[in-house]
């Protein structure tokens, strides 16, 4: 990154968190690090409801829904990150590999560019790590 681009993200954070300040001082402090561990996944017929068939019964099934909202959020930039973990979290309990989600992720790089590309592998990767490590 060179100076200027620096210095712009600098100042767009400064004035979203101006912006937050204004709406709801009280969050002021509030960090989401670690937010997605209390939840790391949804209940499989919960998940289902919200991302499968209940809500749209002829359309996309819950692992199509999930994988389309990865690659929303890798467009955006990945700077949700609790939010690309508990997505690539709950896309694999619907059934979608690492590969898919790779696949997904790099597809978007079109779309978000290589470095939203790269943030969004690497959050997905520590869950696919996450999950190597939780398993005997």
């Amino acid at each position: 990154m060179n100076e200027a681009y620096t210095k712009m993200l600098a100042q767009m954070m400064e004035s979203g968190q101006e912006m937050l300040r204004a709406f709801n001082p009280g969050v002021e402090g509030f960090r989401a690090a670690g937010l997605d561990k209390m939840f790391p996944t949804m209940p499989a017929d919960l998940m289902e409801m919200w991302f499968g068939r209940t809500f749209n019964r002829e359309g996309l099934d819950a692992k199509t829904r999930l994988l389309v909202t990865l690659a929303g959020l890798t467009v955006l930039g990945a700077q949700a990150e609790p939010q690309v973990k508990l997505t690539v979290r709950h896309a694999l309990e619907a059934g979608a590999t690492e590969r898919e989600i790779a696949e997904v992720i790099w597809q978007m790089s079109m779309f978000g560019g290589l470095p939203a590309m790269r943030q969004a592998l690497e959050l997905a990767q520590s869950v696919f790590d996450e999950r190597k490590d939780a398993t005997p």
